[in-house]
């Protein structure tokens, strides 16, 4: 059982550093956010991840690219166009 709870602990963490990872989230916010999604469905597929915790991560990746967007609204526009 322990076993079991470190992977979950241990997959859930590189799912959250991801969302984290502000520089990669504000370089391509559109990419990002899909791999936020891909790697939460996979999560839930395998069932390390429940339908609550599933909902969860969706949400909290739908705010890091509403996020994203909103921060590059305020770049100068020779940064937003790189």
């Amino acid at each position: 059982m322990a076993v079991v709870i470190a992977k979950k602990k241990a997959e859930v963490d590189a799912w959250v550093a991801l969302l984290e990872d502000s520089t990669a989230l504000l370089a391509c916010p559109g990419v990002h956010h899909k791999l936020l999604l891909q790697h939460a469905c996979a999560l839930h597929t395998s069932k390390i991840v429940n339908a609550e915790e599933y909902s969860d991560m969706l949400e909290l990746a739908d705010g890091a690219l509403a996020y994203a967007i909103e921060e590059q609204l305020y770049l100068p526009p020779s940064e937003s166009a790189a």
